[in-house]
């Protein structure tokens, strides 16, 4: 008799094989294939254990129908596997195959996917489709690493039945967002192209359109910014023998005469301490790491983007470094077992002596902030100890989680800080000073914190004050900053706008559509074109409150509190008047599209100045005779310049607004199919040519975050 059988559905096979060991009493599952796709054999407590990944979504939305790309609206939705509807989707379709035929020898069934809403909406989607409407009695496992206990532990307490609220919100989620995007897309592209007669897609949804929204008005209010000019002073004092920087006790003076007054009344006079106030400080230790923190600090610290950042976590929970990234939770419930945790760290040299100070402490209480997640913890490493040499970047990331940790459970910072007050005649200056009194948490985190000590010499009231200079500073108001691709995560998250888990793809996606640019991000003149069309035509679709409004009821559905086909309806309603609102004025919607991206087409060729002439500028041009692209000089159709570079010929070009800093010459942005994005120096001689990966980091992002 056959014993019995199991299939297993994992994400990703590198999941798979993690979840096959664990589960494997030897250990050593047994690798086999079927085509292209890899699964795994496991027995444990003599059933036989069927482990098979996907390959993240197997199946997508589309229309019931189909219809030509310029036919809106779209409202008849179904879900169809992806190799159907995709064109480069092909291969899904061997691994649907696999789960069908696999499925026919199970007897029972189990998701061993990633716990959250697209984990969930993956693993349904295959037991429901691929393998026969197992949806209904296939059962969940529920862990937050890949750690082998762990995945044991979930095996042995394996949840009846599936999650089903994340997969209805998950099924939501893309059924709205496709309303959305699709389309709206299709009303913008089909108008543009009416009138222009050339196809460019122009996109919009749900979320990008409220974000771009936001970073015109942002970017409306930097181009119109008049700067005003104000006044400051500044000093240097002498006090027993050392010299301090003073400000003045107003850092804001509205006229020149009243800033001259001040130094001519300070200028050559001396002046008394008047008090000497000492506070102490206890900064308290820093929270886990959501993804969000967990982006926003990479950023800060690494010059990582939200995707890249992302992209790197997964490969670290995939290799059972860290817990599952995709988390909104600061919490660290202490059933994690942190000694455990901390055991493990400390078989490490580079963290053996900061663990075991913790693991020496009688109790361990980790400092959490208020933000929850009812599946996942906030991020933390496993103690695992890593099984392949990490890549750079890799390493960054998961020193940066680890040290995060292991400061959570730190004691505060004791700081000192001082404030001396130093009168001169009618006129109050302060100095200001502190240093640490007690490191606290910082010991873990110091490679992350800047060093705050500004020591002060013994200084006592009425102390004599020698002014040895007084200036007047003149300034102007700046415009409101532009933000980074991390600041612009944060105030998505603020606003509500998206995901944890689709934000940074969001900005992503408006950075390849040519909205916006460079990493302190510029709203480029497509950008506000659109974002502008878009508010003038449907402004009700540029709202944040709308988009607020949708993702909270898909929250009410994994919560079990609102139903899928309402919400639907809802975006329906919603979208059926716009759209035929756009159809009624689509020629001149159209108009003004084919202008702006006639513009933006023309600006996207010009890569700079020409550096061999000095009065062309250089371009991306194809030629008639080979079809191959190059740049060249605009100079060279009137028989003045003849420069010319290479181009790589496949994959897509964009020029980049910074110059490259080994030798000044414009560059350009290269990604070619299947491989990592570069950047590419077009001089022929640079002596640091064609940096790719980590490498271009040191090079080129000084150019690129200052900007224009």
């Amino acid at each position: 008799m056959r014993s019995r059988r199991a299939l297993v559905v994992a994400e990703k096979p590198d999941a798979a094989l993690r979840i096959a060991e664990a589960l494997d009493e030897r250990g050593q599952p047994r690798r086999r294939s079927m085509g292209r796709v890899p699964f795994y054999e496991a027995t444990r407590d003599g059933k036989d254990l069927l482990v098979v990944p996907a390959l993240g979504h197997l199946y997508t939305v589309a229309p019931r129908v189909r219809s030509r790309r310029d036919a809106y609206p779209v409202f008849d939705l179904d879900w169809f596997p992806r190799y159907k509807v995709e064109k480069k989707a092909s291969a899904t379709r061997q691994w649907i195959d696999a789960f069908s035929a696999l499925a026919r020898e199970a007897d029972e069934f189990i998701c061993a996917c990633d716990l959250d809403v697209e984990g969930s909406l993956i693993g349904y989607s295959i037991l429901k489709h691929a393998c026969g409407g197992h949806d209904r009695d296939a059962k969940r496992m529920r862990f937050s690493t890949l750690t082998r206990d762990e995945l044991l532990t979930a095996y042995t307490r394996v949840q009846p039945q599936l999650d089903l609220t994340f997969a209805e919100a998950g099924l939501t989620r893309h059924e709205v967002d496709f309303l959305y995007g699709v389309n709206l897309t299709r009303a913008l592209t089909t108008a543009a192209k009416k009138a222009s007669g050339r196809y460019s897609t122009l996109s919009t949804g749900r979320v990008q359109g409220p974000t771009l929204r936001f970073l015109g008005g942002r970017e409306a209010e930097i181009l119109s910014h008049v700067p005003t000019p104000f006044w400051a002073v500044a000093a240097k004092v002498e006090i027993n023998g050392a010299t301090f920087d003073a400000a003045y006790e107003r850092d804001r003076l509205e006229t020149r005469a009243e800033a001259d007054r001040v130094v001519a009344d300070c200028q050559g006079r001396d002046g008394l301490v008047k008090a000497v106030e000492v506070r102490e400080l206890r900064q308290a230790p820093p929270t886990p790491f959501n993804l969000g923190d967990l982006q926003v600090e990479a950023y800060r610290l690494f010059g990582f983007t939200p995707s890249q950042t992302l992209g790197l976590a997964e490969g670290l929970y995939l290799s059972a470094l860290i817990s599952y990234p995709r988390t909104s939770s600061q919490k660290l419930p202490e059933a994690l077992g942190y000694r455990g945790i901390l055991s493990s760290l400390a078989k490490s040299p580079r963290y053996a002596a900061l663990a075991r100070s913790l693991l020496a402490r009688p109790r361990l209480r980790p400092h959490e902030g208020a933000a929850e997640d009812p599946a996942h913890p906030s991020i933390f490493p496993t103690g695992s100890q890593p099984d392949r040499q990490l890549a750079t970047s890799e390493g960054r990331l998961y020193d940066l989680i680890v040290r995060r940790f292991m400061a959570v459970f730190g004691e505060p910072v004791l700081k000192k800080a001082v404030r001396v007050v130093v009168r001169n005649g009618e006129h109050v200056f302060f100095i200001h000073g502190g240093e640490i009194l007690a490191e606290g948490w910082r010991r873990f985190y110091a490679p992350y914190v800047k060093s705050e000590d500004v020591p002060l010499p013994t200084v006592a009231e009425d102390d004599r004050a020698i002014f040895q200079s007084v200036t007047r500073l003149d300034r102007f108001t700046e415009p409101p900053p532009r933000l980074n691709p991390s600041s612009l995560l944060r105030l998505m998250e603020e606003q509500g706008l998206g995901t944890k888990a689709t934000r940074a793809e969001i900005i992503e996606t408006l950075y390849r559509r040519g909205y916006i640019a460079d990493r302190r991000i510029r709203v480029t003149d497509l950008g506000l074109s659109v974002s502008a069309i878009v508010e003038k035509h449907c402004p009700q679709l540029a709202s944040v409150e709308l988009t607020r409004s949708l993702e909270a009821k898909m929250e009410a559905i994994e919560r079990g509190e609102e139903k899928r086909e309402n919400v639907i309806r809802e975006a329906q309603a919603q979208l059926g008047p716009v759209l035929e609102s756009i159809k009624e004025n689509e020629a001149s919607l159209g108009a003004e599209l084919a202008k702006v991206v006639g513009a933006a087409r023309s600006e996207s060729r010009v890569v700079g100045p020409c550096p061999s002439c000095r009065t062309g500028s250089l371009v991306i041009l194809r030629s008639r005779r080979t079809g191959k692209r190059f740049v060249g000089c605009t100079n060279f159709f009137n028989r003045l310049c003849e420069a010319s570079y290479p181009l790589p010929q496949r994959g897509s070009v964009k020029p980049l607004r910074g110059r490259c800093r080994a030798c000044g010459w414009p560059t350009l942005y290269v990604k070619e199919p299947g491989r990592r994005a570069w950047f590419l120096c077009i001089n022929p001689a640079c002596p640091k040519k064609a940096l790719k990966g980590e490498e271009i980091s040191g090079m080129l992002d000084g150019v690129l975050r200052r900007g224009p």
